[in-house]
């Protein structure tokens, strides 16, 4: 990765923060808790796919209907979190693996 790379994006990054910045506090506080919870355990191409940017695009247009965060994702954060997720390699998978790599257990 060269400097441009790293340069365009950080640019990529900040724009995407600006976005959240402009939703409305409920949904703001509910992305930036799910952001911290795919941090922690989502998938291992978080940074590089387009699934935060496609929250705040879901997140934009739930705004637009004036509805509310819960009324668009429902009750539970962490069951959609896990349902966006689903099918991707997380880093808990790749802990797992590893636990059941290692001889003698």
């Amino acid at each position: 990765m060269g400097i441009h790379d790293i340069i365009e994006g950080k640019k990529q990054w900040r724009a995407h923060q600006a976005r959240v910045k402009a939703l409305p506090p409920d949904y703001r506080i509910v992305y930036q808790e799910m952001q911290k919870y795919l941090f922690k355990v989502g998938p291992v191409d978080l940074l590089e796919g387009n699934l935060l940017s496609g929250i705040v695009d879901f997140f934009e247009e739930g705004a637009a209907t004036g509805r509310g965060v819960l009324e668009v994702i429902g009750e539970d954060v962490a069951a959609f979190c896990d349902e966006l997720i689903k099918d991707s390699r997380t880093y808990a998978d790749i802990y797992q693996d590893s636990i059941k790599e290692k001889p003698g257990t």
